[in-house]
């Protein structure tokens, strides 16, 4: 900034450099870049662990987990629940839907220490004593699969929504599973699954 009879003027390259952060040319030619301001303390920042109790398929686990862990990765990374798929890990195609307290959830989108004490089902807790539950055995049946990898969310979701009553038609079935993705296109046989296993056939 320069003055001139008192009256401030701010020079053009002054003002370049302020808005940018680039310092002028260097006799070389080359733009000196401004060094980028840090805060000791955010880099020295230590993210909290916290405590959760979790029943998960009929089990109580005590877990130590850092706060910014999802309920997806606390599942596939620490418990190797690997049967809950991650996808998209934006909540768009519903590969990791599991059960909390009997509700579905992406569970890449939730952080794990929000659920502390909750019910989780994942498609590993399903079978009982090597019996598939009856929308498992209602896919296999059916052929609602091809390369599996929505399979488990795809059964997760289908189970929630037999329990919430939307499966009174095909047009129902498929409004209400509308959050989960097949690429393979095996609706016709999800459908023919969830129908079957709500009139417990």
């Amino acid at each position: 900034m320069e003055t001139d009879g008192g009256a401030a003027k701010w020079r053009r390259r002054t003002t370049l450099q302020g808005a940018t952060g680039v310092a002028p040319l260097a006799a070389g030619g080359d733009t000196m870049a401004a060094p980028a301001a840090t805060n000791p303390q955010e880099e020295n920042a230590v993210m909290p662990n916290a405590t959760v109790e979790l029943m998960i398929n009929g089990q109580m686990q005590r877990l130590e987990v850092d706060v910014r862990t999802s309920l997806l990765d606390l599942l596939r990374e620490q418990l190797q629940l690997s049967g809950t798929k991650k996808g998209c890990n934006q909540g768009a195609c519903g590969a990791c839907t599991i059960l909390v307290n009997g509700q579905r959830v992406d569970a890449c989108l939730t952080l794990a220490v929000m659920h502390n004490g909750a019910q989780i089902t994942t498609i590993e807790g399903l079978a009982s004593g090597g019996t598939l539950h009856p929308l498992q055995a209602a896919f296999i049946e059916h052929d609602a699969f091809q390369c599996g990898y929505c399979t488990p969310g795809q059964i997760l979701s289908g189970i929630a929504c037999i329990a919430e009553g939307h499966a009174g038609s095909p047009e129902e079935i498929r409004a209400w599973m509308s959050g989960n993705i097949c690429r393979c296109g095996a609706y016709p046989g999800i459908v023919a699954a969830i129908t079957d296993a709500a009139r417990g056939g």
